[in-house]
């Protein structure tokens, strides 16, 4: 059906609102990417199957079954939810599905085993409401994120799909548009934060009959979990809100750039929606009816972490060398193809809609006085609740770990939490209560980013995270300019020689004096953030270079050069754990006998202090030859 007019959105509108409405329960199947790895086609595809046997396939008797993009608690997926009782089911398999399907479906009963445990209470909690991971929560850009099929465009729109955007066409002039996102105090999401509508009032003023806007899908971070979750699982989210800042500032074409490495549901997700407007008339000529003309491309990119960086992308869209331009060239004066252009990553664009159907006051409303609304974050690393999530600006760190998050995996301390990506830094125990906006992460060091969150506990080696994240961005570096290509191989160098045993007296202000010459000299944000992570590291845990510089030891056990195991005769049970883990088969004992280890075999990996269930691992220095000394080459 085309809806060729704004009475005739409504009316569909209204038809299947009252569908949805109309059903006595839903079965919805998280087929994101992390409930997939765990078996949940399999899981998705027996719903649909017990469904027909009972007679209830395709909405008979009020029921359905749909599968939905990602529902947030990665950590516990395969996830089941019913609705409307808001029922949660975790780590579902196929064989459960029958007892769900009779027990709750058609007998109204909990499957209390499949409900969330809490981490700490070990209590079961049946609905979605009661769970800490989400009862704190605030979801704008997420809002339908695991609520919706995001091949079903009626789906979409009975939960408030383009409504936004019929507002905009029919209610609003695009300056008005333009004023109401500026009022929002929406900023970039992707990046250094850029306020959105400032930059639309700078494409719109900007000469030129053709103009384009871009949604950049190709963050390469972990943070960009949460964009692939949204493109993949409301995939209409960030369609209407590029239809709406086109609107804004004149253009007729817009693309969306995916990495060509994403998971296949990611572009069929999209596909199917670009097609799915098509043929609606809420894309192409004449949207609902008005004179507007505006369509959009898919560009797949070839997986260049630089082309995250605004002028590379364009260049890539235009079919050349992913390279960023010198930054006094706007992307709102010459972008695409050297025409004014607006880009925006995944998650603006799906604030969109919703601050213009409820207002800009409304968004402005949350978050702090410089960091309006709200941002969604990928939470990994050592919490028990890894996933994805989406808080009001200005929440502390503590309420999103501890509380959220639901505290540190195995009940160790808790050491630092990495923010922003590669090019972010770290957050020591120390400063837990801050408050997360841009302007406090960037004053501690780190970054907003596109809101990775990477949770480190006390097995973590700082100097080691600071060279993980120096070794990609050296691999990810385009090379264009000098201080970005030889300062991070030279600070790599440096680095490795730290975790090898190799450093030497000076280094620590040779790499200081690498970061500031890379701030200052860098053509684009990679090179100039790219010292986040080692500045950081050193900011709050100095004291471990020091370590590993001045008495060639790890403090954290982790670099293997300098780490030496063994085992506490008093202590061992025998339990032979650690012997089942030890990849090497270092460690030698019968069961219910004291082990030992054998260091020649050793590789100091640490599996075996990981398992270990009496604490009878204990880990020091190496020990080294006579002839060589604390900060010595060799």
């Amino acid at each position: 059906m085309r809806l060729t007019s704004r009475k005739q959105y409504e009316e569909f509108r209204v038809r299947a609102t009252r569908r949805l409405e109309g059903m006595r329960c839903r079965v919805l199947v998280c087929t994101g990417s992390g409930c997939l790895a765990g078996g949940a086609r399999e899981v998705a595809e027996a719903v649909e199957e017990g469904l027909r046997e009972r007679g209830l396939l395709d909405g008979r008797q009020g029921v359905e079954g749909k599968r939905t993009g990602c529902h947030g608690l990665c950590e516990a997926g395969p996830l089941v939810s019913i609705e409307p009782e808001g029922i949660l089911y975790t780590r579902v398999t196929p064989d459960d599905v029958p007892e769900i399907l009779d027990r709750t479906v058609l007998g109204g009963e909990v499957v209390e085993r499949l409900a969330y445990e809490d981490p700490r209470s070990k209590n079961r909690v049946v609905h979605y409401r009661d769970i800490p991971f989400y009862k704190y929560q605030t979801r704008i850009a997420t809002r339908n994120v695991g609520r919706v099929d995001p091949h079903d465009l009626e789906d979409a729109i009975a939960h408030g799909a383009y409504a936004g955007a019929v507002k905009a066409l029919f209610e609003m002039t695009p300056e008005q548009v333009i004023d109401e996102v500026a009022r929002s105090g929406l900023r970039g999401r992707g990046g250094a934060g850029f306020h959105t509508g400032r930059k639309w009032a700078a494409c719109r003023r900007a000469p030129g009959d053709v103009k384009y806007v871009i949604c950049n899908g190709d963050e390469g971070d972990p943070g960009a979990f949460k964009d692939r979750a949204i493109m993949e699982g409301d995939p209409h989210s960030v369609l209407e809100g590029m239809i709406i800042g086109a609107y804004a500032v004149g253009a007729r074409e817009g693309f969306i750039y995916v990495r060509d490495e994403y998971p296949p549901g990611v572009l069929t997700s999209l596909h199917a929606a670009l097609e799915a407007a098509r043929e609606a008339g809420i894309l192409g000529r004449g949207i609902f009816g008005t004179g507007m003309e505006f369509d959009i491309r898919i560009t797949r990119g070839g997986g260049a972490y630089v082309c995250g960086e605004s002028s590379a992308l364009m260049r890539s869209i235009e079919g050349k060398v992913g390279e960023p331009r010198a930054k006094y060239i706007h992307g709102t004066e010459r972008g695409l193809y050297d025409r004014p252009t607006v880009l925006n990553n995944v998650e603006t664009w799906a604030h969109v809609g919703a601050i213009l159907t409820r207002g800009g006051e409304w968004f402005a409303g949350m978050g702090t006085p410089k960091s309006k609304g709200t941002k969604a974050f990928s939470l990994s690393g050592k919490v028990r609740n890894a996933g994805l999530i989406e808080l009001p600006m200005g929440t502390p760190l503590r309420h999103i770990l501890h509380d959220i998050g639901g505290g540190i995996r195995g009940d160790r301390p808790f050491k630092a939490v990495q923010t922003g990506g590669p090019s972010g830094g770290v957050i020591p125990e120390a400063l837990l209560d801050l408050p997360v906006d841009y302007e406090q992460l960037t004053e501690h060091g780190s970054m907003m980013g596109s809101g990775g969150m990477i949770v480190m506990d006390d097995r973590t080696c700082m100097v080691d995270v600071a060279r993980y994240f120096v070794r990609f961005l050296n691999e990810e570096s385009c090379g264009k300019c000098v201080p970005c290509r030889e300062g991070l191989l030279q600070m790599l160098h440096l680095l490795d020689g730290l975790c090898e045993g190799r450093g030497r007296p000076g280094d620590l202000d040779r790499i200081e004096r690498l970061a500031r010459g890379m701030k200052w000299g860098s053509l684009c944000d990679l090179g100039r953030s790219a010292p986040n992570p080692v500045l950081s590291t050193l900011r709050h845990f100095r004291e471990e270079y020091e370590a590993h510089l001045r008495d060639g030891a790890c403090p954290a056990g982790v670099c293997r050069a300098l780490t030496q195991y063994e085992i506490v005769p008093e202590r061992c049970d025998g339990c032979h754990e650690c012997v089942e883990v030890c990849p090497t088969a270092a460690i030698a004992g019968k069961p219910k006998q004291r082990h030992v280890i054998d260091q020649e075999k050793c590789i100091a990996c640490g599996e075996c202090f990981n398992v270990c269930p009496v604490d009878a691992i204990r880990y020091g220095p190496k020990a080294r030859p006579a002839t060589a000394s604390a900060g010595a080459t060799t």
